[in-house]
């Protein structure tokens, strides 16, 4: 399996490792190939590979177990949302709420990442902006899936995850692309204090 050059490599891996686990039907709790196997299937190195798992971990999609190696989680964020979102996500207010919670929580997300951003995780951040393969939505998600995973917390991520995922159903997930591009500006130039007037000047919800 080779990775389009076009895609960062952890990118490229994830979406290999997806179709890999659709191509063999593998469910919650099945074992997935050791880092040495998938680096050799996906032709990439191992610390791209456990990079790329660490992120999935991190959004309970699979689950290590010491001793025994890496299986699918029973999480299934999916699922959930299609069983709540008939529940709770009735009516404009609610609506709007969620888009402003998912707003404080991404601009949280970028505050807490701001400590761990080094120079190879700007680079990294300016190929999802300019990537050409991924629509406005899909940056977004990968933009801010990074971001978390740099926050190094599980429950942040799958809370945020969720949210995301509920705001497929009204709404466009995207922010301005000029966005992105002021975020890591201010990760280049060191400026931690401007991260929460940026997203402050957002639009409200529903606007």
């Amino acid at each position: 399996m080779s990775i389009s050059p076009k895609q960062k490599v952890y990118q490229g891996i994830l979406h290999e490792l997806r179709k890999y686990i659709d191509e063999h039907a593998l469910k919650p709790g099945d074992k997935l190939p050791s880092e040495r196997e998938l680096s050799e299937k996906l032709e990439a190195g191992r610390s791209s590979i456990r990079e790329a798992l660490r992120a999935m971990e991190l959004l309970g999609l699979i689950e290590t177990r010491h001793g025994e190696g890496t299986f699918l989680s029973q999480y299934r964020p999916f699922h959930s949302v299609e069983v709540l979102s008939s529940f709770i996500m009735q009516g404009a207010n609610t609506r709007n709420d969620l888009l402003f919670a998912k707003k404080i929580i991404e601009k949280e997300a970028a505050r807490i990442a701001y400590s761990h951003i080094d120079n190879a995780d700007i680079e990294n951040l300016k190929e999802i902006i300019h990537d050409t393969a991924l629509s406005n939505d899909e940056k977004h998600v990968a933009f801010f899936q990074y971001l978390f995973y740099k926050t190094d917390n599980l429950l942040f991520a799958k809370v945020w995850q969720l949210m995301d995922e509920f705001s497929y159903t009204i709404s466009s997930l995207s922010y301005d692309q000029s966005f992105y591009q002021q975020l890591v500006k201010l990760y280049e130039n060191n400026n931690f204090k401007n991260i929460e007037d940026l997203f402050y000047g957002l639009p409200a919800a529903g606007k």
